[in-house]
Protein backbone atom coordinates (compact mmCIF):
# COMPACT_ATOMS: atom_id res chain seq x y z
CA UNK A 1 0.00 0.00 0.00
CA UNK A 2 0.74 3.75 -0.46
CA UNK A 3 0.36 6.48 1.41
CA UNK A 4 0.59 10.17 0.55
CA UNK A 5 1.27 12.31 3.75
CA UNK A 6 1.07 16.26 3.26
CA UNK A 7 4.06 17.97 4.64
CA UNK A 8 3.67 21.33 3.19
CA UNK A 9 2.14 23.94 5.15
CA UNK A 10 3.57 27.18 7.08
CA UNK A 11 2.00 25.77 10.23
CA UNK A 12 1.04 29.26 11.16
CA UNK A 13 -1.26 29.05 13.65
CA UNK A 14 1.38 26.86 15.63
CA UNK A 15 4.31 29.01 14.75
CA UNK A 16 4.59 30.75 18.05
CA UNK A 17 4.71 27.23 19.80
CA UNK A 18 7.38 25.98 17.11
CA UNK A 19 9.00 29.05 14.79
CA UNK A 20 11.98 27.38 13.72
CA UNK A 21 10.76 23.97 12.37
CA UNK A 22 7.88 22.71 9.73
CA UNK A 23 4.47 21.74 11.71
CA UNK A 24 5.10 17.89 11.06
CA UNK A 25 8.62 18.01 12.52
CA UNK A 26 6.77 19.87 15.49
CA UNK A 27 7.99 18.09 18.97
CA UNK A 28 5.41 15.65 20.45
CA UNK A 29 6.78 13.57 23.39
CA UNK A 30 10.28 13.84 22.66
CA UNK A 31 10.05 12.66 19.10
CA UNK A 32 9.26 15.18 15.78
CA UNK A 33 5.41 14.17 14.58
CA UNK A 34 6.03 13.20 11.14
CA UNK A 35 8.24 10.22 13.12
CA UNK A 36 5.03 9.40 15.14
CA UNK A 37 2.94 9.16 11.76
CA UNK A 38 5.42 7.71 9.50
CA UNK A 39 5.99 4.48 12.56
CA UNK A 40 2.28 4.00 12.23
CA UNK A 41 1.79 3.68 8.84
CA UNK A 42 4.94 1.12 8.54
CA UNK A 43 3.23 -0.78 11.58
CA UNK A 44 -0.28 -0.94 9.69
CA UNK A 45 1.38 -1.81 6.38
CA UNK A 46 2.03 0.64 4.11
CA UNK A 47 5.41 -0.14 2.09
CA UNK A 48 5.43 3.36 0.60
CA UNK A 49 5.21 6.62 1.37
CA UNK A 50 5.06 9.78 -0.60
CA UNK A 51 5.59 13.03 0.91
CA UNK A 52 4.48 16.45 -0.21
CA UNK A 53 6.21 19.41 1.09
CA UNK A 54 6.74 22.80 0.71
CA UNK A 55 8.17 24.85 3.62
CA UNK A 56 11.49 23.93 5.06
CA UNK A 57 11.63 21.05 3.14
CA UNK A 58 15.03 20.42 3.58
CA UNK A 59 14.93 19.59 7.27
CA UNK A 60 12.38 17.10 6.58
CA UNK A 61 14.22 15.49 3.79
CA UNK A 62 17.53 15.34 5.81
CA UNK A 63 16.00 13.78 8.68
CA UNK A 64 14.51 10.86 7.07
CA UNK A 65 16.48 10.65 4.10
CA UNK A 66 15.22 7.94 1.42
CA UNK A 67 13.63 5.37 3.89
CA UNK A 68 11.97 4.98 7.27
CA UNK A 69 11.36 1.69 9.34
CA UNK A 70 11.24 -0.47 5.76
CA UNK A 71 9.10 2.10 3.79
CA UNK A 72 10.63 3.99 1.00
CA UNK A 73 10.30 7.55 0.98
CA UNK A 74 9.30 9.69 -2.26
CA UNK A 75 9.54 13.74 -1.90
CA UNK A 76 7.28 16.48 -4.12
CA UNK A 77 8.19 19.35 -2.72
CA UNK A 78 6.56 22.73 -4.45
CA UNK A 79 7.90 25.64 -5.27
CA UNK A 80 5.30 27.76 -4.91
CA UNK A 81 2.33 27.05 -3.05
CA UNK A 82 -0.68 24.61 -4.42
CA UNK A 83 -2.91 24.13 -1.94
CA UNK A 84 -4.34 20.76 -0.91
CA UNK A 85 -5.59 19.79 -4.44
CA UNK A 86 -2.20 21.06 -6.14
CA UNK A 87 -0.43 18.80 -3.57
CA UNK A 88 -2.44 15.88 -3.80
CA UNK A 89 -2.41 16.07 -7.62
CA UNK A 90 1.20 16.42 -7.96
CA UNK A 91 1.87 13.41 -5.01
CA UNK A 92 -0.45 11.27 -7.17
CA UNK A 93 1.99 11.53 -10.33
CA UNK A 94 4.41 9.61 -7.68
CA UNK A 95 1.98 6.42 -7.07
CA UNK A 96 2.58 2.79 -8.51
CA UNK A 97 -0.47 1.00 -7.28
CA UNK A 98 -3.89 1.78 -8.97
CA UNK A 99 -4.96 3.81 -5.38
CA UNK A 100 -3.06 5.55 -2.94
CA UNK A 101 -4.35 6.91 1.07
CA UNK A 102 -4.01 10.56 2.01
CA UNK A 103 -2.93 11.71 4.97
CA UNK A 104 -2.20 15.01 6.94
CA UNK A 105 0.89 15.60 8.17
CA UNK A 106 -0.65 17.45 11.29
CA UNK A 107 -2.85 14.53 12.02
CA UNK A 108 -2.70 11.58 14.10
CA UNK A 109 -4.88 9.22 12.69
CA UNK A 110 -5.46 5.44 14.67
CA UNK A 111 -6.94 3.95 11.21
CA UNK A 112 -8.34 0.60 10.63
CA UNK A 113 -6.71 0.37 7.10
CA UNK A 114 -7.53 -3.23 6.74
CA UNK A 115 -11.35 -2.44 6.76
CA UNK A 116 -10.41 0.62 4.37
CA UNK A 117 -8.47 -1.17 2.18
CA UNK A 118 -11.17 -3.76 1.59
CA UNK A 119 -13.64 -0.53 1.08
CA UNK A 120 -11.78 0.22 -1.83
CA UNK A 121 -11.20 -3.44 -3.28
CA UNK A 122 -15.01 -3.43 -3.11
CA UNK A 123 -15.86 -0.45 -4.91
CA UNK A 124 -12.99 1.05 -6.32
CA UNK A 125 -14.76 4.59 -5.73
CA UNK A 126 -13.20 7.88 -3.76
CA UNK A 127 -13.35 7.28 0.19
CA UNK A 128 -13.58 10.59 2.88
CA UNK A 129 -12.63 9.12 6.36
CA UNK A 130 -15.15 11.03 8.54
CA UNK A 131 -14.78 10.67 12.40
CA UNK A 132 -17.75 11.47 14.84
CA UNK A 133 -16.08 14.28 17.23
CA UNK A 134 -17.80 16.09 20.48
CA UNK A 135 -17.65 19.60 19.13
CA UNK A 136 -17.43 20.18 14.78
CA UNK A 137 -17.21 24.05 15.27
CA UNK A 138 -13.91 24.16 13.76
CA UNK A 139 -13.87 21.23 11.14
CA UNK A 140 -17.60 21.42 9.42
CA UNK A 141 -19.56 18.90 9.22
CA UNK A 142 -20.11 15.84 6.70
CA UNK A 143 -23.13 14.14 6.08
CA UNK A 144 -23.58 10.10 5.35
CA UNK A 145 -26.23 8.02 4.63
CA UNK A 146 -26.17 4.12 3.54
CA UNK A 147 -22.12 4.84 3.64
CA UNK A 148 -22.22 7.42 0.78
CA UNK A 149 -21.32 11.35 1.44
CA UNK A 150 -24.92 13.13 0.46
CA UNK A 151 -23.30 16.75 2.02
CA UNK A 152 -20.12 18.66 3.31
CA UNK A 153 -21.27 21.93 5.96
CA UNK A 154 -19.59 24.60 6.49
CA UNK A 155 -17.75 25.36 9.97
CA UNK A 156 -19.25 26.87 12.73
CA UNK A 157 -21.96 24.41 13.96
CA UNK A 158 -21.50 23.38 17.12
CA UNK A 159 -22.24 20.47 18.89
CA UNK A 160 -21.31 16.85 18.33
CA UNK A 161 -21.09 15.31 14.55
CA UNK A 162 -19.16 13.82 11.49
CA UNK A 163 -16.41 15.60 10.29
CA UNK A 164 -14.13 15.23 7.62
CA UNK A 165 -10.49 13.39 9.37
CA UNK A 166 -8.64 14.66 6.45
CA UNK A 167 -7.80 11.06 5.11
CA UNK A 168 -8.76 10.11 2.12
CA UNK A 169 -8.41 7.19 -0.59
CA UNK A 170 -8.13 8.04 -4.33
CA UNK A 171 -7.64 6.34 -7.32
CA UNK A 172 -4.41 7.21 -9.06
CA UNK A 173 -6.14 9.36 -11.53
CA UNK A 174 -8.41 10.92 -9.84
CA UNK A 175 -7.51 14.41 -10.30
CA UNK A 176 -6.03 14.14 -13.45
CA UNK A 177 -8.78 16.82 -15.04
CA UNK A 178 -6.68 19.45 -13.03
CA UNK A 179 -3.22 20.81 -14.39
CA UNK A 180 -0.05 19.90 -12.59
CA UNK A 181 1.36 22.39 -10.74
CA UNK A 182 -2.08 24.87 -10.61
CA UNK A 183 -3.25 25.85 -6.34
CA UNK A 184 -6.51 24.53 -5.46
CA UNK A 185 -8.28 23.24 -2.76
CA UNK A 186 -8.78 19.45 -2.71
CA UNK A 187 -11.89 20.24 -0.85
CA UNK A 188 -13.71 22.52 -2.29
CA UNK A 189 -12.41 22.52 -5.93
CA UNK A 190 -12.87 18.11 -5.82
CA UNK A 191 -14.72 17.05 -3.29
CA UNK A 192 -17.67 19.69 -2.94
CA UNK A 193 -17.73 20.51 -6.20
CA UNK A 194 -18.02 16.66 -7.60
CA UNK A 195 -20.19 15.75 -4.99
CA UNK A 196 -23.02 15.57 -7.71
CA UNK A 197 -21.43 13.92 -9.87
CA UNK A 198 -18.73 11.36 -8.30
CA UNK A 199 -20.13 8.89 -5.79
CA UNK A 200 -18.50 9.76 -2.52
CA UNK A 201 -18.18 6.86 -0.04
CA UNK A 202 -17.72 8.02 3.03
CA UNK A 203 -15.90 5.26 5.83
CA UNK A 204 -16.32 6.14 9.72
CA UNK A 205 -13.31 5.76 12.14
CA UNK A 206 -13.36 5.01 15.31
CA UNK A 207 -9.44 4.89 15.57
CA UNK A 208 -7.49 7.42 18.15
CA UNK A 209 -7.98 11.36 16.00
CA UNK A 210 -5.64 14.79 16.94
CA UNK A 211 -4.86 17.45 14.92
CA UNK A 212 -1.77 19.37 15.94
CA UNK A 213 -2.46 22.35 14.56
CA UNK A 214 -3.36 24.41 17.18
CA UNK A 215 -1.24 25.48 20.11
CA UNK A 216 -4.26 23.57 22.26
CA UNK A 217 -3.83 20.27 20.89
CA UNK A 218 -0.39 20.21 20.43
CA UNK A 219 -0.13 20.48 24.49
CA UNK A 220 -2.56 17.64 24.57
CA UNK A 221 -0.68 15.29 21.86
CA UNK A 222 2.18 15.55 24.24
CA UNK A 223 0.48 13.42 26.49
CA UNK A 224 -2.14 11.46 24.34
CA UNK A 225 0.71 10.36 21.65
CA UNK A 226 3.38 9.30 24.68
CA UNK A 227 4.84 6.02 23.74
CA UNK A 228 3.46 5.56 20.49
Amino acid sequence: MEAIVLAGGFGTRLKRVVPDLPKPMAPIAGRPFLEILLSTLARKGFSRAILSLGFMADKIIDHFGESYQGMELTYEVEKLPLGTGGAIRAALTHCIDDHAFVFNGDTYLDLEVSQLENLWLRNRRPIVVVREVLDATRFGRVEVSDGWITSFLEKGLSGAGLINAGCYVLPRFALDAFALGVNFSFEAEYLSKNLMHTSLLGFETHGHFIDIGIPEDFRRAQIELTGL
